[in-house]
């Protein structure tokens, strides 16, 4: 089933939105990479000089200060850094559950953005944990030394992975979690951007997964969907040309696989529409109303016993 949402209400995160020739330079500088000179020079041109340049950076940069919704020493968390074995390495991770749990819970991985697992990473772990889940968000850059600060830096060790590898760090995350004495070993994963193709990757080589939630992710190959078990709910952003051109024939092979998944496109959201510590992406009416979905669709397929389809 797919339906797009055609009207969001509300403040989308910039009182003035930034053109959209800006929005999609920026997302070119994030994902192709382009040098940072290279950026700043197609800024400051698009802007109509320097000043105004400078000025949007700090809209569309990442401002981390903002990342925390659920604090770090929130009382009603549990979390700590973790480390477990990954592909031929060993991975660190940041995990935390509900700290009034008292039996088990079902498991949630947290694949992050291609900035690694920062701290907007982790208060999505945290997000997770009062909803009443044992969540960790691995760090997948733990074979390069593990994320840096410097977003430039993360985005190039982004690059330099060995998607495979990748892969099996996350299939190994599973297995952690799955055997995990606190957890059900029910386990679902949520991804975000970079991550969001990494779920959907996962999707299709994890028959064991039990829900994925791709928000803004790219398509795995195509003739891998017919080995997808888990139920999908797949997140679009309206005007995110760059992900959405590989939805169709996405969708098409899910349809003829006879797969269980759920499509939502949210209208007039960009890229990383979820990430509250980007100004000029983030779309809050979006984020709230996908997020809620997601809370509903993990609640159904991880919480509650014998649930299919959606």
């Amino acid at each position: 089933m797919a339906t797009s949402d055609t009207t969001l209400d509300g403040w989308t995160g910039c009182p003035e939105p930034l053109p959209q020739q800006i929005i999609e330079l920026y997302d070119e500088y994030t994902h192709v990479p382009l040098k940072r000179r290279d950026f700043i020079k197609r800024l400051v041109r698009l802007a109509g000089g320097s000043a105004a340049a400078y000025a949007m950076l700090p809209l569309l940069e990442n401002n981390y200060a903002q990342a925390a919704e659920i604090a770090p020493d929130d009382p009603r968390v549990r979390a700590e850094s973790v480390t477990y074995p990954g592909a031929g390495t060993q991975l660190h991770g940041y995990l935390a559950r509900p700290a009034d749990a008292t039996g088990k819970l079902p498991g949630i991985i947290v694949i992050h953005e291609n900035r690694g697992l920062n701290p907007h990473i982790q208060d999505v772990v945290r997000r997770l944990a009062v909803k009443g889940y044992l969540a960790v968000g691995p760090d997948l850059l733990s074979p390069l030394g593990g994320t840096p600060a410097d977003e430039d830096k993360a985005r190039e060790m982004i690059g330099a992975l060995d998607r495979g590898a990748a892969l099996a760090s996350l299939q190994a995350t599973l297995r952690y979690l799955e055997h995990d004495p606190r957890c059900t070993g029910k386990v679902g994963c949520v991804g975000f951007c970079w991550g969001g193709g990494m779920t959907n990757e996962l999707a299709a080589h994890a028959p064991s997964l039990a829900a994925a939630v791709a928000y803004y992710g790219r398509s795995p190959e195509l003739s891998a969907v017919a080995d997808i078990k888990a139920p999908l709910l797949l997140q679009y952003a309206g005007l995110d040309q760059r992900i959405n051109a590989g939805a169709t024939a996405y969708v098409k092979a899910l349809q003829a696989a006879r797969k269980p998944y759920v499509l939502y496109t949210y209208e007039g959201a960009q890229h990383a529409f979820n990430n509250d510590t980007n100004p000029a992406r983030y779309n809050a009416a979006a984020a709230k109303l996908a997020w809620g979905r997601t809370l509903a669709f993990f609640d159904k397929h991880l919480k509650k016993t014998g649930a299919q389809g959606d």
